[in-house]
């Protein structure tokens, strides 16, 4: 039997947020990008809304890499370890990012330019698709017991200081920058500034141990060959339930990030310095909620905690058209607030809860799998769906499809046997 070194609970804690921190910082600069800097930059058209979706486009792209990238580093994390496997999904998501920055534009190079940002944006899907599930892991199997939610939140935590620290860097950037030196220079800024933080996370994983559960599985030589495979064959019914679950989680941020920024700048006429301080200061509830949820999460369970959640969701989508509608800077940003409060409140306890539907042999590729294919389900369409009902139907419809997706998620939860 080996002798496995523990993990200080700091360290495995600021490694686990670390990297979820530049992750989702990545990820959501190119959300913000997309709405922003794409459609006038990589893809010029006549019509500024085909402009807008085509961009959109290519945002959805990194939700169909997710699960290729949960089923490739899920591979190596249940065969080879935890470490390796996210010192490799935060390298492969680094690059793709400092590329982007680096692109040149379709007046540089024409059709080209996009094909190239949709392929750094597939890098980014695939980085990701390893990077969540392993940062979860090392937080959860790391955990005391009775502190599994509460260690499983700090990942979670990462969503919104990245989305905080990308909205604040456009921010800065549209105050300090004219129009032209922002379009010209000024967007590459913060792909470029991610090779900063891609430093500080490599350095401090270099420094974790293998997590306690999984070298339990390698002292019992418990590892699976395929475990893709195993999670399909032998885990089809959690996979399933745990991928409807995580649904509404999905549509609900990327309607208060994607969608409203999008909709806020162009139809209802906010300046786009104005929406992304709204969106600021939305997201300080979105933070402050992660860690009551995983505390409410440990002490009644997750699925509890999920339901009733699930079920204000439900109730907040009927409320969507006339409080985002109004164009009103009060009302937008009750709006935002609430959203993304009820995102806090179901994404805390979501990671732990995913975790332990999958034995620890096939744990990382099983809660990665199901994490990122709801990605697909839930978040790699939403933006351009909610656009399409809103130019169509009306700002109500968009309430209608978050309220359906809850819905969705709450069955799901009444149907699953986890705590």
């Amino acid at each position: 039997m080996s002798q496995h070194k523990t993990n200080s609970a700091g360290t495995v804690l600021f490694a686990s947020l670390i990297g979820t921190t530049i992750e989702f910082f990545d990820f959501y600069i190119y959300a913000t990008a997309a709405v922003l800097v794409f459609p006038k930059l990589f893809f010029p058209a006549s019509d500024p809304a085909a402009a807008t979706l085509q961009s959109l486009a290519t945002f959805a792209i990194a939700f169909f890499a997710r699960p290729v990238g949960s089923a490739v580093f899920g591979h190596f994390g249940d065969r080879v370890g935890r470490k390796a496997t996210l010192v490799a999904a935060l390298l492969t998501m680094g690059i793709s990012t400092i590329v982007i920055g680096l692109l040149p534009t379709y007046a540089s190079i024409g059709t080209l330019a996009p094909a190239l940002l949709a392929l750094c944006r597939f890098g980014q899907g695939l980085g990701l698709g390893g990077e969540w599930g392993g940062a979860v892991l090392l937080a959860t199997e790391n955990a005391p017991p009775g502190k599994r939610a509460w260690y499983g939140m700090f990942p979670q935590l990462g969503a919104p200081i990245g989305f905080f620290l990308s909205g604040g860097i456009f921010l800065l950037l549209s105050e300090t920058l004219s129009d032209a030196e922002f379009f010209s220079y000024g967007w590459r800024i913060p792909f470029l500034a991610s090779s900063l933080l891609v430093i500080v996370g490599l350095y401090i994983r270099l420094k974790i141990h293998e997590t306690p559960d999984f070298q339990k599985v390698l002292d019992k030589n418990e590892r699976v060959k395929v475990p893709v495979l195993a999670v399909w064959r032998q885990h089809r019914g959690p996979l399933v339930l745990g991928t409807l679950i995580a649904l509404a989680t999905f549509v609900l941020f990327y309607l208060m990030t994607v969608f409203a920024l999008s909709w806020g700048t162009t139809a209802l006429h906010f300046s786009r310095q104005h929406f992304l301080i709204l969106q600021l200061i939305a997201v300080v509830f979105f933070a402050l909620t992660i860690p009551f949820s995983a505390i409410w999460a440990d002490r009644k369970g997750r699925r509890g905690t999920l339901l009733w959640v699930s079920a204000a969701i439900t109730v907040f989508g009927l409320a969507l058209g006339p409080l985002f509608g109004s164009g009103s800077s009060v009302q937008v940003t009750v709006f935002l607030s609430l959203g993304l409060g009820l995102m806090g409140l179901t994404y805390g306890p979501l990671g732990t809860m995913l975790s332990e539907l999958f034995p620890a042999e096939v744990r990382y590729t099983g809660a990665s799998l199901t994490f990122n294919l709801a990605g697909i389900l839930g978040a790699s369409l939403a933006p351009y769906a909610a656009t399409w009902l809103a130019t169509h139907y009306g700002l109500q419809y968009v309430g209608y499809y978050l309220s359906a997706a809850a819905l969705i998620s709450l069955i799901a939860l009444l149907r699953t046997k986890a705590d």
